[in-house]
């Protein structure tokens, strides 16, 4: 009976490579998309220097995506010297390469040239949107392409003015992301084939740099998302424009998530315009406006929601860390002392990362009380601006800079 189940088990890895464990992040920004990442367990504070380095990877090539860890394994991206873009395997306990796939052409767009997005894993499958506006699945058993779909060529839409940063969304059989135009504003693909399934019409707009989430409210599953001028609602089975909440930003930025709870959904961009909450009608077909602040004005460094209330870092004048209370919209503290940076929670603390130049981590208590600050540390390896987001996963925050991964070791002992 027992050599059965040993049997079991090791044919169930060798179909399933790849599947996420408890304390795994197979995707942007963590299990559930929001920044905050389900690990328990973790240190209060960082000696001074910070927490220990359990390894160091280089030679990721150009790029600012955050990684995945799944099953065992950190997925990250990058971009050689020739312009070809790669997925990176190291193994999680030692940081070894294992495997580098090929996937095609990257960004090469002036001020950040390099890949964006994060992979998303579901079983032995990898799926990634490129820079250019290709939608790739990879099978991680072999590192074969399984297929590729040019989304921008497909439905029309033209490439916006960075460049696509998009991390895919998985929905049932459908990979969701957001071409932009007037044929598909969003699209969902089958995710065994790439096959069309529906695209969102109805509102001429573009894409801009935000990964979709869905919220379930009352009952009823909401795509959220940003393009260059709105905040949309969307029906993730049908692709239909549910709504539309015009929120106009420079340079048409809306690069953060937006947060959902308790029938709001917030929204923010940069260069001091900020945003607010819009409340949902009942079956979430419509939005009104419920607040609105300025003192949020988060560009694309990502939002959290702990305990019902909001953190993340303004943008303009060089930045501050913002705590804004979710259902009223009041500001319940800032400080200058940390700056713009990507910010992600996990067990009651805020890891705040700061960039693009400054490199230095913050841990801050996630408590509406007031700022405090109980660790920091520069991140020193690495090259180019400091943009990624962190990654929390079994006990270890991934910092990605450039060429460069560190893996640290924040589990408390």
């Amino acid at each position: 009976m027992r050599n059965g189940i040993v049997l079991l088990a090791v044919m169930l890895a060798a179909l399933f490579p790849c599947m996420a464990g408890a304390g795994d992040s197979p995707q942007f920004r963590g299990p559930n998309r929001t920044g905050v990442f389900e690990e328990k367990g973790l240190l209060k504070s960082w000696p001074e220097g910070g927490p220990a380095v359990a390894w160091t990877a280089k030679g990721l090539g150009r790029g600012y995506s955050s990684v995945s860890v799944v099953g065992g394994k950190v997925y990250a991206t990058g971009m050689r010297e020739d312009q070809t873009g790669v997925v990176l395997v190291f193994n999680e306990s030692t940081g070894a390469l294992e495997q580098s796939i090929p996937y095609g052409k990257e960004s090469v767009e002036e001020q950040a040239p390099g890949s964006r997005a994060t992979p998303t894993i579901e079983g032995a499958r990898l799926y990634l949107m490129s820079g250019l506006g290709v939608v790739y699945c990879f099978d991680l058993a072999n590192g074969n392409k399984v297929w590729e779909a040019n989304v921008l060529e497909r439905f029309g839409a033209k490439n916006i003015m960075w460049q696509l940063a998009e991390s895919v969304l998985i929905d049932g059989d459908r990979i969701i992301c957001t071409p932009g135009g007037t044929e598909a504003l969003v699209a969902a693909l089958n995710k065994n084939t790439g096959e069309t399934v529906w695209t969102t019409k109805g509102l001429k707009d573009r894409a801009s740099y935000c990964t979709p989430i869905i919220a379930n409210h009352n009952g009823h599953r909401i795509l959220l998302t940003g393009t260059g001028g709105n905040i949309i609602g969307v029906n993730p089975d049908s692709g239909a424009l549910m709504w539309s909440f015009k929120h106009k930003v420079p340079w048409d930025i809306h690069a953060v998530t937006p947060v959902y709870d308790k029938g709001l959904v917030y929204y923010t961009g940069g260069d001091g315009v900020g945003g607010g909450a819009l409340e949902l009608s009942k079956d979430g077909s419509s939005v009104t406006s419920k607040w609105t602040d300025t003192t949020l004005d988060c560009l694309h460094h990502g939002v959290v929601l702990v305990d019902g209330n909001l953190y993340g870092t303004g943008y303009k004048a060089g930045g501050k860390l913002v705590c804004l209370e979710m259902a009223t919209g009041k500001v319940m503290w800032t400080t200058k002392e940390v700056k713009e940076g990507m910010t992600v929670a996990a067990d009651g603390m805020l890891y705040v990362y700061e960039g693009p130049k400054a490199g230095t981590v913050n841990l801050v208590k996630a408590t509406p009380a007031g700022f405090e600050r109980t660790g920091r540390f520069s991140v020193t390896e690495g090259s180019d601006q400091h943009w990624a987001h962190p990654t929390i996963a079994n006990g270890r925050l991934y910092i990605r800079h450039g060429d460069a991964l560190v893996a640290y070791d924040v589990a408390a002992k």
